[in-house]
């Protein structure tokens, strides 16, 4: 490998963020929608302040059973301390964090400034641009299927 892969070059930068301040059922339409599984929750100067994902989301059906499906702000339900990477990291180190944990993305920040999002699948994109297999490749195709070749292209 001539080069080694970071986070900057795979990152996503146009992202849905949330507020503090947004009520959680109109978050949980946003994460529908947009068909994500969490988002980054950011303050007015575009600091991150945490995530809420869908297993935040889950405690409110969870607990609706018992307190009659409560609502509220994202604040009430979000994760507050949130594992983040920096633009210049090299995601050899970043794919050792997913498989050390459950989650599917991390905030890429500078200082508490939310710049970007890393995926496990922005790390999978990493992997093919060092190989030489991709999806048109004689070699691929012989194995998967026109359908699964649609979906590894969306």
């Amino acid at each position: 490998m001539e080069h080694i892969p970071v986070v900057k070059n795979y990152m996503i930068t146009r992202l849905i963020t949330l507020t503090r301040d947004m009520d959680v059922y109109f978050a949980i339409g946003l994460l529908l929608k947009n068909r994500i599984s969490g988002a980054p929750v950011i303050d007015d100067n575009n600091n991150l302040v945490g995530i809420l994902s869908e297993k935040d989301c889950l405690r409110i059906f969870a607990n609706g059973s018992f307190y009659d499906m409560p609502g509220g702000t994202v604040s009430n339900f979000m994760t507050d301390v949130v594992s983040t990477v920096k633009p210049n990291s090299d995601l050899f180190s970043v794919a050792d964090v997913f498989l050390q944990h459950n989650f599917r993305r991390m905030p890429v920040v500078k200082g508490k400034k939310l710049v970007g999002q890393i995926s496990r699948r922005d790390v999978l994109r990493a992997i093919q641009d060092s190989t030489s297999y991709n999806v048109d490749n004689k070699e691929i195709n012989g194995y998967i299927t026109q359908e699964m070749k649609g979906s590894l292209s969306k």
